[in-house]
């Protein structure tokens, strides 16, 4: 079992940065590869980011690559998500997820969900 909770999302000018953080809980978080998805109200949940358990391996949406970068601290079980350069359409909320079948991108293929981190990009 793996309990997920997100923050540092917030309000920021387009042009800026934030850094997502998710913390986990269990002793296994090492052993999931990790995510980060988003959804605008009225909108799919959509993949954004994710991370092999060694942190080793990532891949990002084309939306975000080169923008964004996830990254992972197993010692202190947590997952990041900096974004760089935001754009009013980065606007969601922002969900991190474990997974334990590896890399993936699909919804489906997650565990387990947080709560979601409401990010707001102002023009």
């Amino acid at each position: 079992q793996v309990q997920l909770g997100e923050s540092g999302g917030g309000l920021v000018q387009a042009g800026g940065s934030l850094r997502l953080s998710c913390a986990a809980s269990g002793r296994t978080f090492s052993s999931y590869a990790m995510g980060w998805f988003r959804q605008d109200p009225g909108k799919e949940r959509e993949f954004v980011a994710a991370i092999t358990w060694s942190g080793i391996g990532t891949y990002y949406a084309d939306s975000v690559r080169g923008r964004f970068t996830i990254s992972r601290d197993n010692a202190k079980n947590t997952v990041y998500l900096q974004m760089d350069s935001l754009k009013p359409e980065d606007t969601a909320v922002y969900y991190c997820a474990a997974s334990g079948s590896g890399l993936r991108i699909k919804l489906s293929e997650y565990d387990y969900w947080g709560q979601g981190t409401q990010v707001t990009v102002s023009s």
